[in-house]
């Protein structure tokens, strides 16, 4: 079922979650052990991050050696997994960066086979490798360039201009939103704009990057209403559990942590970090719920622990 579908069908708020393929040679049993923890609370839908090729440096006898490699591949695999053994409906993550169009378009084929009718288009985050073009390759630019490519093949178009009576796909289309604003938007009024031509040319709801005050949120769905955006906006949240992120997540992120939580994290035992991340999260789900959201997004990765003490915390 489509994302857009459940959230209209549904009759209270939902819950979903977001996840990550292991690293290259891992082992997969310990994001089965995530996803077995995760299926008991009936997420509609989990989301899949994708990965490109990235640019790694090793120092060999002979000198430094330049390889590129994708550090996590398995995003397809991890799709049919919750498709066919939880029978949960995946959201796989579709890049920009990293992948031509050719590329995208094969994946979306193989996707298109396996039933999942949900994707989450993002322009992804530049890891300093720009992935050459071959002649007859093309890349898209932007998330608003994917949507296009991914809406094309909802109507039957294809690369190739020569095939015909080409079988659509009906993928429905999620996009990311940002309320502390996108590092490559100059202000909200242009980042509130971005979301609005993503949405006018084929995605149907929009997911927030993760948040920890819930003005942030708020004044994001405001500034969208008044542009005219009726489409779903789908909070984004992360519970902190170790002091590292304090400093890892608004670099990689570009999200403010609020100096109270900040605070509480920094005087906190390492061991009661996450007792401290849960109760402000629980304290942000409670607020988002009273205020009538649609739904509840939450960033894992590989962690479960948490979410547990989390959702018990706040009766989901």
């Amino acid at each position: 079922m489509k994302v857009i579908e459940h959230l209209a069908n549904a009759t209270g708020p939902l819950i979903s979650f977001e996840i990550i393929p292991p690293l290259r040679g891992g082992d997969l049993s310990s994001l089965l052990a995530v996803i077995d923890d995760l299926v008991p609370y009936h997420p509609p839908f989990i989301d899949i991050t994708s990965h490109p090729a990235q640019v790694f440096y090793e120092e060999t006898p002979q000198g430094i050696r330049r390889k590129v490699k994708r550090k996590r591949p398995g995003t397809l695999g991890v799709c049919a997994l919750l498709q066919n053994k939880y029978r949960v409906d995946a959201v796989p993550h579709i890049l920009c960066q990293g992948f031509t169009r050719e590329e995208t378009e094969d994946f979306l084929i193989e996707l298109n086979y396996l039933g999942i009718d949900n994707v989450l288009a993002l322009r992804g985050d530049d890891n300093g490798y720009k992935k050459p073009l071959k002649e007859g390759r093309s890349a898209n630019d932007t998330a608003i360039d994917l949507v296009k490519q991914i809406g094309d093949m909802n109507r039957g178009r294809y690369l190739e201009d020569d095939l015909l009576d080409a079988s659509p796909t009906h993928f429905c289309v999620g996009v990311a939103g940002y309320p502390e604003r996108h590092v490559r938007c100059p202000n909200m009024k242009a980042e509130v704009r971005n979301v609005a031509e993503k949405l006018a040319v084929g995605a149907e709801y929009v997911v927030t990057q993760m948040f920890f005050d819930n003005r942030h949120y708020f004044e994001y769905v405001d500034l969208c209403q008044a542009a005219g955006i009726t489409a779903p906006i789908l909070p984004g949240l992360k519970i902190i559990t170790s002091k590292r992120q304090l400093t890892t997540i608004p670099a990689s992120f570009y999200a403010e942590i609020p100096w109270e939580l900040a605070d509480a994290v920094e005087k906190a035992k390492p061991e009661h970090v996450e007792e401290v991340g849960i109760e402000w999260t629980s304290r942000q789900v409670r607020e988002l719920l009273d205020r009538g959201v649609p739904s509840v997004h939450f960033y894992i990765m590989q962690e479960s622990k948490a979410i547990a003490g989390l959702l018990g915390k706040v009766g989901l």
